[in-house]
């Protein structure tokens, strides 16, 4: 394997451009050990609602040790744990498993628990916000639900048109974490031209490691006639890898839970193959590509390198206790 500059020079034979960094970020990798964690210590079945990362083979490996994964809170039996996926929940989830004398584990992404106080705080301060992300997606659903009634969702920059608010003076724009940068801002400036008060978060509120997994797929773009995504269908920060390549100038772009899912016909004049994978994919699913590839003359890898990540987070406070003496206390 040989490493590179940022922007890979051209070569003759077939090879892979190897995007760095890519897969788990610091709040999947902590989501996924706190499923792992919570089925150690208390034992299975313990129940997460929705999925902790949208992934199907990490949703699948999980469901083999003994997790149960629900769409809503009212299937999980009374007196039970149940974790809340990285991607964050409404008060009211909180209301309804307190309600069900549930034990709860909060797996959110500590990046996403930032933008839902952003949004507390703002409506506290009777601000109108304007929430970019895409409507339906649980992390938006979450964040929109601390303060329904002061948010908007505006979902890419043809929903600007069609957004009011009560003052044109008191207006902040918050957004979801995983969405692509380019399209964000493209939001964010027509939202600007309609209404020049608009605030701005105090930090960015798109993740590091989604930027950081785009910066690179944007480095490699130009030179791969094909670029492969590992990724499943419902993982935004997945797909929109796909849309940064093509928009970079990928010749084409796929993206595929795995090897299996790689067509033949794809190849067909292709010398350059671009390949990284989303926030919430393990990179034995990256190998299994590369061997793929390496199986049809695609030995040369090449590292396109983007940045260093060294971001931890600590697991979740209730994996510190012992939840299920509480449940038989209480």
């Amino acid at each position: 394997m040989t490493a590179t500059p940022d922007q890979p020079a051209p070569s003759a034979g077939k090879r892979v451009l190897l995007a760095s960094p890519r897969g788990y970020c610091a709040g999947v990798d902590r989501a996924v050990i706190a499923v792992e964690k919570a089925l150690e210590q208390y034992g299975a079945p313990i129940y997460v609602r929705h999925e902790i990362v949208h992934n199907k083979y990490v949703v699948k490996t999980l469901e083999k040790k003994g997790a149960i994964f629900v769409e809503e809170t009212a299937e999980v039996p009374e007196g039970s744990i149940v974790m809340f996926s990285a991607h964050g929940v409404a008060p009211v989830v909180h209301e309804e498993a307190a309600a069900r004398n549930l034990a709860t584990i909060d797996a959110t992404c500590p990046l996403v628990t930032k933008v839902h106080r952003e949004a507390v705080r703002y409506a506290k301060e009777d601000y109108d916000i304007l929430l970019i992300g895409h409507e339906g997606h649980e992390e938006v659903i979450g964040t929109s639900g601390e303060a329904p009634e002061h948010i908007t969702i505006v979902d890419g920059p043809d929903d600007v048109a069609d957004v009011e608010v009560r003052d044109e003076s008191k207006i902040v724009w918050l957004s979801q974490t995983t969405l692509s940068v380019d399209e964000t801002m493209e939001t964010v400036d027509r939202l600007k031209e309609k209404f020049p008060a608009l605030v701005s978060p105090p930090s960015d509120d798109i993740c590091y490691a989604t930027q950081n997994r785009q910066i690179a797929v944007k480095q490699m773009g130009a030179a791969a006639d094909l670029v492969i995504v590992v990724g499943s269908k419902n993982s935004s920060n997945s797909v929109r890898l796909v849309e940064v390549a093509l928009g970079a100038g990928a010749r084409t772009a796929h993206l595929v839970d795995g090897a299996e899912e790689i067509e033949e016909a794809w190849l067909d004049g292709v010398t350059t193959v671009g390949l990284t994978s989303g926030a919430s994919v393990p990179d034995v699913l990256v190998e299994g590509v590369l061997a793929w590839l390496s199986e049809r003359g695609f030995e040369d890898v090449e590292i396109v390198k983007a940045a260093e990540e060294s971001i931890t987070f600590s697991l979740p406070k209730e994996l510190r206790r012992d939840l299920r003496a509480e449940l038989g206390a209480s």
